[in-house]
Protein backbone atom coordinates (compact mmCIF):
# COMPACT_ATOMS: atom_id res chain seq x y z
CA UNK A 1 0.00 0.00 0.00
CA UNK A 2 1.30 3.43 -0.94
CA UNK A 3 2.26 5.68 1.96
CA UNK A 4 3.45 9.30 2.08
CA UNK A 5 6.75 8.00 3.49
CA UNK A 6 7.41 6.32 0.14
CA UNK A 7 7.69 9.76 -1.46
CA UNK A 8 10.07 11.41 1.03
CA UNK A 9 13.08 12.49 -1.03
CA UNK A 10 16.28 12.18 0.98
CA UNK A 11 18.35 14.23 -1.47
CA UNK A 12 15.85 17.08 -1.63
CA UNK A 13 15.61 17.20 2.16
CA UNK A 14 19.40 17.28 2.51
CA UNK A 15 19.88 19.88 -0.22
CA UNK A 16 17.32 22.13 1.46
CA UNK A 17 19.33 21.89 4.68
CA UNK A 18 22.48 22.91 2.85
CA UNK A 19 20.68 25.83 1.19
CA UNK A 20 19.42 27.18 4.53
CA UNK A 21 22.88 26.65 6.05
CA UNK A 22 24.23 29.35 3.71
CA UNK A 23 22.24 32.03 5.58
CA UNK A 24 24.49 33.07 8.43
CA UNK A 25 27.25 30.54 7.69
CA UNK A 26 30.26 31.16 9.93
CA UNK A 27 32.83 29.49 7.68
CA UNK A 28 33.63 27.01 10.45
CA UNK A 29 30.91 24.49 9.61
CA UNK A 30 28.22 26.19 11.67
CA UNK A 31 25.86 29.12 11.50
CA UNK A 32 24.99 32.36 13.29
CA UNK A 33 21.38 33.06 12.28
CA UNK A 34 19.87 34.69 15.31
CA UNK A 35 16.19 35.55 15.48
CA UNK A 36 14.86 38.39 13.33
CA UNK A 37 18.23 39.23 11.80
CA UNK A 38 18.70 39.71 8.07
CA UNK A 39 19.88 36.11 7.70
CA UNK A 40 16.81 34.83 9.52
CA UNK A 41 14.62 36.87 7.18
CA UNK A 42 16.44 35.60 4.10
CA UNK A 43 16.07 31.99 5.23
CA UNK A 44 12.34 32.55 5.68
CA UNK A 45 12.14 34.13 2.24
CA UNK A 46 13.81 31.08 0.70
CA UNK A 47 11.30 28.79 2.40
CA UNK A 48 8.38 30.92 1.23
CA UNK A 49 9.75 30.78 -2.31
CA UNK A 50 9.91 26.98 -2.23
CA UNK A 51 6.35 26.88 -0.91
CA UNK A 52 4.96 29.11 -3.64
CA UNK A 53 6.84 27.08 -6.25
CA UNK A 54 4.97 23.96 -5.12
CA UNK A 55 1.58 25.66 -5.00
CA UNK A 56 1.40 25.87 -1.20
CA UNK A 57 0.20 28.96 0.66
CA UNK A 58 2.65 30.92 2.83
CA UNK A 59 0.98 32.69 5.75
CA UNK A 60 2.48 34.98 8.41
CA UNK A 61 1.01 36.10 11.72
CA UNK A 62 1.59 39.05 14.04
CA UNK A 63 4.40 37.27 15.90
CA UNK A 64 6.35 36.68 12.69
CA UNK A 65 5.51 32.97 12.63
CA UNK A 66 5.58 31.72 9.04
CA UNK A 67 3.26 28.89 7.97
CA UNK A 68 3.13 26.89 4.76
CA UNK A 69 -0.35 25.48 4.21
CA UNK A 70 -1.61 22.61 2.09
CA UNK A 71 -5.38 22.77 2.15
CA UNK A 72 -7.50 19.72 2.87
CA UNK A 73 -10.85 18.65 1.51
CA UNK A 74 -12.45 20.29 4.56
CA UNK A 75 -10.90 23.74 4.35
CA UNK A 76 -12.33 24.94 7.67
CA UNK A 77 -11.43 21.83 9.66
CA UNK A 78 -8.89 22.14 12.49
CA UNK A 79 -5.42 21.91 10.98
CA UNK A 80 -2.60 19.46 11.62
CA UNK A 81 0.59 21.38 12.33
CA UNK A 82 4.28 20.50 12.28
CA UNK A 83 7.39 22.66 12.44
CA UNK A 84 10.20 24.15 14.47
CA UNK A 85 12.47 27.18 14.06
CA UNK A 86 15.11 28.65 11.74
CA UNK A 87 16.89 30.89 14.28
CA UNK A 88 20.10 29.60 15.84
CA UNK A 89 22.54 30.19 18.63
CA UNK A 90 25.43 32.61 17.90
CA UNK A 91 27.69 29.64 17.14
CA UNK A 92 25.05 27.08 16.28
CA UNK A 93 24.69 24.11 13.99
CA UNK A 94 22.83 23.45 10.76
CA UNK A 95 20.18 21.03 12.05
CA UNK A 96 18.80 22.28 15.38
CA UNK A 97 15.34 23.64 14.58
CA UNK A 98 15.76 23.81 10.83
CA UNK A 99 15.28 20.04 10.55
CA UNK A 100 11.78 20.28 11.99
CA UNK A 101 10.85 23.02 9.54
CA UNK A 102 12.24 21.24 6.50
CA UNK A 103 10.85 17.84 7.51
CA UNK A 104 7.40 19.43 7.70
CA UNK A 105 7.88 21.04 4.27
CA UNK A 106 9.18 17.74 2.87
CA UNK A 107 6.02 16.06 4.17
CA UNK A 108 3.89 18.51 2.18
CA UNK A 109 6.01 17.85 -0.91
CA UNK A 110 5.82 14.08 -0.44
CA UNK A 111 2.03 14.31 -0.21
CA UNK A 112 1.93 16.38 -3.39
CA UNK A 113 4.36 14.08 -5.23
CA UNK A 114 2.30 11.03 -4.30
CA UNK A 115 -1.02 12.66 -5.16
CA UNK A 116 -2.36 12.19 -1.62
CA UNK A 117 -5.43 14.13 -0.55
CA UNK A 118 -6.42 14.62 3.08
CA UNK A 119 -9.44 15.92 4.98
CA UNK A 120 -7.77 18.40 7.31
CA UNK A 121 -5.34 21.11 6.26
CA UNK A 122 -1.67 20.53 7.06
CA UNK A 123 0.66 23.41 7.86
CA UNK A 124 4.43 23.56 8.24
CA UNK A 125 5.44 26.16 10.82
CA UNK A 126 8.48 28.38 11.36
CA UNK A 127 8.25 29.60 14.95
CA UNK A 128 9.82 32.97 15.78
CA UNK A 129 12.74 33.29 18.21
CA UNK A 130 12.74 29.82 19.72
CA UNK A 131 16.33 30.10 20.95
CA UNK A 132 15.84 33.30 22.94
CA UNK A 133 19.50 34.28 22.71
CA UNK A 134 18.79 37.62 20.99
CA UNK A 135 15.41 38.47 22.52
CA UNK A 136 13.83 37.19 25.72
CA UNK A 137 11.75 35.21 26.27
CA UNK A 138 12.55 32.39 23.89
CA UNK A 139 9.77 30.55 22.04
CA UNK A 140 8.25 33.97 21.33
CA UNK A 141 6.25 32.76 18.35
CA UNK A 142 4.70 29.72 20.01
CA UNK A 143 4.01 31.69 23.19
CA UNK A 144 1.94 34.16 21.17
CA UNK A 145 0.27 31.51 18.98
CA UNK A 146 -0.78 29.53 22.05
CA UNK A 147 -2.20 32.62 23.77
CA UNK A 148 0.35 32.70 26.60
CA UNK A 149 1.33 36.25 25.57
CA UNK A 150 0.05 38.95 23.27
CA UNK A 151 2.76 40.13 20.90
CA UNK A 152 2.26 43.69 22.13
CA UNK A 153 3.51 42.58 25.57
CA UNK A 154 6.85 41.62 24.01
CA UNK A 155 7.34 44.46 21.52
CA UNK A 156 9.80 46.38 23.70
CA UNK A 157 12.18 43.47 24.26
CA UNK A 158 15.71 44.64 23.46
CA UNK A 159 18.64 42.62 22.19
CA UNK A 160 22.22 42.96 23.49
CA UNK A 161 23.03 45.02 20.37
CA UNK A 162 20.20 47.47 21.14
CA UNK A 163 17.67 46.26 18.56
CA UNK A 164 13.99 46.40 19.53
CA UNK A 165 11.84 43.35 18.84
CA UNK A 166 8.94 45.33 17.32
CA UNK A 167 11.21 46.99 14.75
CA UNK A 168 13.02 43.76 13.83
CA UNK A 169 9.71 41.92 13.57
CA UNK A 170 8.30 44.44 11.09
CA UNK A 171 11.46 44.29 8.99
CA UNK A 172 11.44 40.50 8.95
CA UNK A 173 7.77 40.30 8.00
CA UNK A 174 8.45 42.63 5.08
CA UNK A 175 10.93 40.09 3.68
CA UNK A 176 8.12 37.64 2.82
CA UNK A 177 5.63 39.88 0.98
CA UNK A 178 4.00 36.87 -0.68
CA UNK A 179 2.76 35.57 2.67
CA UNK A 180 -0.89 36.11 3.54
CA UNK A 181 -1.48 37.76 6.91
CA UNK A 182 -3.33 36.04 9.72
CA UNK A 183 -3.81 37.16 13.29
CA UNK A 184 -4.00 34.79 16.23
CA UNK A 185 -3.86 31.04 16.50
CA UNK A 186 -6.09 28.62 14.63
CA UNK A 187 -7.94 25.47 15.77
CA UNK A 188 -5.60 22.48 15.73
CA UNK A 189 -6.28 18.77 15.44
CA UNK A 190 -2.71 17.79 16.30
CA UNK A 191 0.93 18.79 16.32
CA UNK A 192 4.16 16.81 15.83
CA UNK A 193 7.63 18.39 15.82
CA UNK A 194 10.65 16.66 14.32
CA UNK A 195 14.03 17.50 15.86
CA UNK A 196 17.55 16.19 16.28
CA UNK A 197 17.91 14.66 19.73
CA UNK A 198 20.61 17.10 20.93
CA UNK A 199 21.90 14.25 23.10
CA UNK A 200 23.75 10.93 22.67
CA UNK A 201 21.15 8.30 23.55
CA UNK A 202 19.81 7.42 20.08
CA UNK A 203 23.21 7.19 18.45
CA UNK A 204 24.72 5.22 21.32
CA UNK A 205 21.88 2.70 21.28
CA UNK A 206 21.66 2.35 17.52
CA UNK A 207 18.13 3.73 17.37
CA UNK A 208 16.77 5.60 14.37
CA UNK A 209 13.83 7.31 16.06
CA UNK A 210 12.88 8.64 19.47
CA UNK A 211 9.18 8.76 20.33
CA UNK A 212 9.31 11.70 22.73
CA UNK A 213 7.21 11.32 25.87
CA UNK A 214 7.46 14.89 27.13
CA UNK A 215 9.69 17.86 27.94
CA UNK A 216 11.29 18.46 31.30
CA UNK A 217 10.50 21.65 33.17
CA UNK A 218 12.84 24.57 32.60
CA UNK A 219 13.38 27.96 34.20
CA UNK A 220 15.84 30.75 33.51
CA UNK A 221 16.69 33.80 35.58
CA UNK A 222 18.74 36.99 35.38
CA UNK A 223 20.50 37.75 38.66
CA UNK A 224 21.98 41.19 39.41
CA UNK A 225 24.23 41.57 42.46
CA UNK A 226 24.91 45.22 43.43
CA UNK A 227 27.72 46.32 45.70
CA UNK A 228 30.19 49.22 45.70
CA UNK A 229 33.19 49.83 43.43
CA UNK A 230 36.39 50.39 45.35
CA UNK A 231 40.16 50.49 45.15
CA UNK A 232 41.65 46.99 45.25
CA UNK A 233 44.65 48.15 47.28
CA UNK A 234 43.02 50.30 49.92
CA UNK A 235 39.58 49.05 50.97
CA UNK A 236 39.81 46.49 53.82
CA UNK A 237 38.18 43.14 53.07
CA UNK A 238 35.85 43.43 56.05
CA UNK A 239 34.43 46.74 54.75
CA UNK A 240 33.92 45.76 51.13
CA UNK A 241 30.61 45.36 49.31
CA UNK A 242 32.28 43.11 46.74
CA UNK A 243 29.65 42.09 44.20
CA UNK A 244 31.83 39.29 42.84
CA UNK A 245 32.38 37.74 46.27
CA UNK A 246 28.64 37.79 46.95
CA UNK A 247 27.84 36.40 43.51
CA UNK A 248 30.38 33.63 44.07
CA UNK A 249 28.69 32.72 47.36
CA UNK A 250 25.28 32.66 45.68
CA UNK A 251 26.47 30.45 42.84
CA UNK A 252 28.15 28.05 45.25
CA UNK A 253 24.92 27.78 47.25
CA UNK A 254 22.92 27.20 44.08
CA UNK A 255 25.17 24.35 42.98
CA UNK A 256 24.71 22.68 46.34
CA UNK A 257 20.96 23.25 46.62
CA UNK A 258 19.99 22.34 43.04
CA UNK A 259 21.93 19.09 42.93
CA UNK A 260 20.17 15.74 43.28
CA UNK A 261 21.67 12.30 43.98
CA UNK A 262 20.34 10.80 40.73
CA UNK A 263 22.06 13.47 38.59
CA UNK A 264 18.72 14.18 36.90
CA UNK A 265 18.70 17.93 37.54
CA UNK A 266 20.40 20.24 35.06
CA UNK A 267 21.81 23.52 36.40
CA UNK A 268 23.89 25.97 34.37
CA UNK A 269 25.42 29.42 34.84
CA UNK A 270 25.70 30.38 31.18
CA UNK A 271 26.66 34.05 31.48
CA UNK A 272 28.66 35.83 34.19
CA UNK A 273 29.84 39.45 33.92
CA UNK A 274 31.47 41.79 36.40
CA UNK A 275 31.71 45.61 36.32
CA UNK A 276 33.62 47.83 35.94
CA UNK A 277 35.95 45.06 34.78
CA UNK A 278 39.22 46.61 35.92
CA UNK A 279 41.92 44.36 37.42
CA UNK A 280 42.52 46.75 40.31
CA UNK A 281 38.92 47.72 41.09
CA UNK A 282 36.54 45.87 43.41
CA UNK A 283 33.51 44.86 41.30
CA UNK A 284 30.44 46.88 42.19
CA UNK A 285 28.08 44.93 39.99
CA UNK A 286 27.80 41.35 38.76
CA UNK A 287 25.14 39.96 36.44
CA UNK A 288 24.72 36.26 35.77
CA UNK A 289 22.11 33.84 34.46
CA UNK A 290 20.60 30.69 35.90
CA UNK A 291 19.21 27.82 33.83
CA UNK A 292 17.53 24.99 35.77
CA UNK A 293 15.68 21.93 34.41
CA UNK A 294 14.09 18.80 35.85
CA UNK A 295 11.40 16.37 34.60
CA UNK A 296 9.64 15.83 37.95
CA UNK A 297 7.03 18.53 38.52
CA UNK A 298 7.20 18.45 42.33
CA UNK A 299 10.99 18.58 42.52
CA UNK A 300 11.12 21.23 39.80
CA UNK A 301 8.55 23.54 41.37
CA UNK A 302 10.02 23.28 44.84
CA UNK A 303 13.50 24.24 43.65
CA UNK A 304 12.43 26.99 41.25
CA UNK A 305 10.19 28.71 43.78
CA UNK A 306 13.06 28.84 46.30
CA UNK A 307 15.74 30.34 44.02
CA UNK A 308 15.07 34.02 44.74
CA UNK A 309 15.11 33.50 48.51
CA UNK A 310 18.27 31.40 48.29
CA UNK A 311 20.06 34.14 46.35
CA UNK A 312 19.01 36.77 48.91
CA UNK A 313 20.16 34.58 51.80
CA UNK A 314 23.72 34.37 50.43
CA UNK A 315 24.16 37.92 49.10
CA UNK A 316 26.06 39.08 52.19
CA UNK A 317 26.46 42.88 52.30
CA UNK A 318 25.28 43.30 48.69
CA UNK A 319 21.83 43.70 47.20
CA UNK A 320 20.46 41.11 44.81
CA UNK A 321 17.66 41.24 42.26
CA UNK A 322 16.34 38.04 40.65
CA UNK A 323 14.26 38.34 37.47
CA UNK A 324 12.44 35.36 35.97
CA UNK A 325 13.03 35.15 32.22
CA UNK A 326 11.18 31.87 31.72
CA UNK A 327 9.40 29.33 33.88
CA UNK A 328 7.81 26.30 32.24
CA UNK A 329 6.55 23.26 34.13
CA UNK A 330 7.25 19.75 32.77
CA UNK A 331 5.03 18.82 29.82
CA UNK A 332 3.70 15.34 29.05
CA UNK A 333 2.87 14.59 25.41
CA UNK A 334 -0.29 12.87 24.25
CA UNK A 335 -0.15 9.10 24.63
CA UNK A 336 -1.94 8.53 21.32
CA UNK A 337 0.65 10.62 19.48
CA UNK A 338 3.53 8.82 21.19
CA UNK A 339 2.00 5.48 20.29
CA UNK A 340 1.44 6.57 16.69
CA UNK A 341 5.11 7.48 16.30
CA UNK A 342 6.16 4.12 17.79
CA UNK A 343 3.80 2.14 15.56
CA UNK A 344 4.77 3.88 12.34
CA UNK A 345 8.49 3.49 13.13
CA UNK A 346 7.90 -0.25 13.60
CA UNK A 347 5.94 -0.45 10.34
CA UNK A 348 8.84 1.23 8.55
CA UNK A 349 11.26 -1.13 10.32
CA UNK A 350 13.04 1.73 12.05
CA UNK A 351 14.32 0.89 15.56
CA UNK A 352 12.74 3.28 18.03
CA UNK A 353 12.55 3.98 21.76
CA UNK A 354 10.46 6.17 24.01
CA UNK A 355 12.43 8.98 25.60
CA UNK A 356 11.95 12.39 27.26
CA UNK A 357 13.37 15.64 25.91
CA UNK A 358 15.91 17.40 28.06
CA UNK A 359 15.73 20.54 25.92
CA UNK A 360 12.67 22.73 25.60
CA UNK A 361 10.85 23.10 22.29
CA UNK A 362 7.89 24.96 20.81
CA UNK A 363 5.99 21.66 21.09
CA UNK A 364 5.63 22.36 24.82
CA UNK A 365 3.22 25.20 24.06
CA UNK A 366 1.38 23.32 21.34
CA UNK A 367 0.63 20.57 23.86
CA UNK A 368 -1.71 23.00 25.63
CA UNK A 369 -3.77 23.37 22.44
CA UNK A 370 -4.06 19.88 20.95
CA UNK A 371 -2.66 16.32 21.03
CA UNK A 372 1.07 16.85 20.52
CA UNK A 373 4.33 14.96 20.35
CA UNK A 374 7.81 14.91 18.86
CA UNK A 375 10.01 12.73 16.69
CA UNK A 376 13.72 12.67 17.53
CA UNK A 377 16.53 11.55 15.23
CA UNK A 378 20.20 11.02 16.18
CA UNK A 379 22.89 13.66 16.01
CA UNK A 380 26.55 12.73 15.98
CA UNK A 381 28.04 12.53 19.45
CA UNK A 382 24.94 14.19 20.88
CA UNK A 383 26.52 17.56 20.08
CA UNK A 384 24.20 20.55 19.58
CA UNK A 385 24.23 24.33 20.08
CA UNK A 386 27.67 23.98 18.57
CA UNK A 387 29.23 24.44 15.15
CA UNK A 388 30.22 20.75 15.23
CA UNK A 389 26.55 19.69 15.29
CA UNK A 390 26.04 16.97 12.68
CA UNK A 391 23.23 14.74 11.40
CA UNK A 392 23.30 12.29 8.50
CA UNK A 393 21.06 12.51 5.42
CA UNK A 394 19.84 8.98 6.12
CA UNK A 395 18.79 9.74 9.69
CA UNK A 396 17.05 12.96 8.71
CA UNK A 397 15.08 11.17 6.00
CA UNK A 398 14.15 8.29 8.33
CA UNK A 399 12.59 10.62 10.88
CA UNK A 400 10.84 12.52 8.10
CA UNK A 401 9.24 9.29 6.86
CA UNK A 402 7.75 8.68 10.28
CA UNK A 403 6.58 12.29 10.43
CA UNK A 404 5.00 12.16 6.97
CA UNK A 405 2.93 9.07 7.72
CA UNK A 406 1.92 10.37 11.15
CA UNK A 407 0.79 13.76 9.88
CA UNK A 408 -1.15 12.16 7.04
CA UNK A 409 -3.00 9.85 9.44
CA UNK A 410 -3.88 12.79 11.67
CA UNK A 411 -5.01 14.85 8.69
CA UNK A 412 -7.25 11.99 7.56
CA UNK A 413 -8.77 11.78 11.02
CA UNK A 414 -7.52 8.25 11.73
CA UNK A 415 -7.20 7.62 15.44
CA UNK A 416 -4.76 4.72 15.19
CA UNK A 417 -7.23 2.09 16.40
CA UNK A 418 -7.58 -1.19 14.46
CA UNK A 419 -9.25 -0.73 11.12
CA UNK A 420 -8.92 3.04 10.98
CA UNK A 421 -5.56 3.36 9.24
CA UNK A 422 -3.58 1.36 6.71
CA UNK A 423 -1.03 -0.97 8.27
CA UNK A 424 2.02 -2.68 6.89
CA UNK A 425 3.27 -5.55 8.97
CA UNK A 426 6.80 -5.11 10.25
CA UNK A 427 9.16 -8.02 9.67
CA UNK A 428 11.14 -7.35 12.82
CA UNK A 429 10.77 -5.85 16.27
CA UNK A 430 11.81 -2.29 17.00
CA UNK A 431 15.23 -2.54 18.62
CA UNK A 432 18.81 -1.41 18.33
CA UNK A 433 19.46 -2.96 14.88
CA UNK A 434 19.69 -0.54 11.96
CA UNK A 435 20.37 -2.82 9.00
CA UNK A 436 16.78 -3.06 7.72
CA UNK A 437 16.11 0.61 7.09
CA UNK A 438 14.37 1.56 3.82
CA UNK A 439 16.19 3.35 1.06
CA UNK A 440 15.03 6.71 -0.26
CA UNK A 441 13.92 7.46 -3.78
CA UNK A 442 16.85 9.82 -4.31
CA UNK A 443 19.89 9.10 -2.18
CA UNK A 444 21.92 12.10 -1.05
CA UNK A 445 25.68 12.21 -1.16
CA UNK A 446 27.25 10.93 2.04
CA UNK A 447 28.46 14.33 3.14
CA UNK A 448 28.17 13.72 6.88
CA UNK A 449 27.65 17.46 7.40
CA UNK A 450 28.98 20.67 5.95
Amino acid sequence: MRRPSDFVDERRLWDRHMAIAAFGATGRGGVDRQALTGDDGRARAALAGWAVGRGFRPIADEAGNLFVRRDGAEADAPAVLSGSHLDTQPAGGNFDGVYGVLAALETLEALADGGFEHRRPIEAAVWTNEEGCRFAPGCTGSLVFSGKHAIEELWNATSPDGAVLKDELERTLAMTPEAERRRGGIPLAGYIEAHIEQGPRLEAGGFAVGAVTGIQGGASFDVTVSGTDGHAGTVPLAERRDAFRSAHAIVDALYRDLADPTDTARFTIGRFRAWPGSPNTIPGKVVFTIDFRHPDATFYRGKVDAIADLCAAHAGPCDVDVTVRHDGDPVAFDEAVIGRVERIAAELRLPAIRMPSGASHDAAYMASLCPAGMVFVPCRGGISHNEDERASPEDLAAGCRVLADALYEMAMGWDGSPGTAPRRAATGRAGPRRDARPRSRGRARDAGAP
